[in-house]
């Protein structure tokens, strides 16, 4: 044990806050009932292959467009849930971060790749690095894509979320070398959902819960 086809139907789900780091954020995620068709990575700062969405067809767009009057950034992050799959509750390492107000908010491990990484390698290693805990990647749980301003200029993000099956490690927030983390745990994954403090990352808990059977 580790430590620590049909026509596809589409179904919006409404906008609605998602932070996990002090910013007021608006998201929306679309789910396409199909698992034919692949989710387009985001713009960001590399190109990256597409990824075959195990749960739909694309990455919503962004509800809101940028003010011609300010700069846009684009970001892409990528993390996701990582399963100890040789538990028989199938826990899930989770972290913990202050947000602006001081407030305790318990998230998906995910960061920025670096240099050439694609998403796939920066989930691997954003989640080692925030969680302690090593994994390799099982399939592709699909993306959110916001927009926020900060500090003069308006920031286009997308985040890409993966299912990973833990092989090693042990729980600790000391490898993080950002020191966003303030705690980490694990949480049977019936409970993931409860715990997560934004809607849309409930969700990406709730499709990892449905994706899993197909990997154990």
């Amino acid at each position: 044990m580790l430590l620590g086809v049909r026509s596809p139907k589409v179904r919006h789900i409404p906008s609605m806050l998602v932070s996990c780091s002090g910013h007021h954020r608006r998201a929306t995620v679309v789910r396409v009932d199909s698992m034919a068709h692949p989710v387009p990575s985001a713009p960001g700062r590399r190109t990256n292959a597409p990824l075959p969405s195990a749960i739909g067809a694309h990455v919503a767009p962004a509800q809101q467009s940028a003010p011609a009057s300010l700069p846009t950034v684009e970001e892409v992050s990528a993390g996701g849930v990582i399963v100890d799959t040789s538990d028989a509750e199938l826990r899930v390492a989770i972290i913990a971060r202050l947000n602006r107000g001081g407030r305790l908010e318990w998230c998906l491990p995910k960061g920025h790749p670096e240099g050439k990484e694609n998403n796939e390698e920066a989930a691997v290693r954003e989640i080692a690095e925030e969680t302690g805990i090593e994994g390799v990647i099982l399939a592709p749980l699909g993306s959110i894509d916001y927009w926020f301003t900060v500090s003069g200029h308006r920031v286009h993000k997308t985040v890409h979320h993966y299912l990973l099956r833990a092989t090693g490690g042990e729980l600790t927030i000391e490898n993080d070398p950002d020191q966003e983390a303030v705690d980490v745990a694990w949480v049977p994954i019936q409970e993931l959902a409860r715990k997560l403090s934004f809607p849309n990352e409930r969700r990406i808990a709730d499709l990892a819960r449905e994706v899993l059977p197909a990997h154990l």
